[in-house]
């Protein structure tokens, strides 16, 4: 599906069309939460308990990364 990135104000923003609102199950005025992926953005309807967790897992990715690069090996 293309999508184009149009002026919003002094920002930029992309319509989503009715059918990908209705296949993400969310509506006008819904957050969505966008995960980078090595082949892409992934977006999905905005899980305040998930964002939570992935703050929490990205802290301990970046505190101890030495420890994670050690368990890795």
């Amino acid at each position: 599906m293309k999508l184009k990135i149009t002026a919003i104000g002094n920002s930029a923003g992309v319509i989503l069309p009715k059918e990908l609102l209705a296949r993400l199950r969310v509506d006008k005025g819904d957050a969505l939460h966008a995960v980078e992926l090595p082949d892409g953005i992934k977006l999905t309807p905005f899980d305040p308990k998930l964002a939570e967790q992935m703050e929490v897992a990205e802290k301990v990715m970046r505190d101890d990364r030495a420890v994670l690069r050690k368990l890795a090996e």
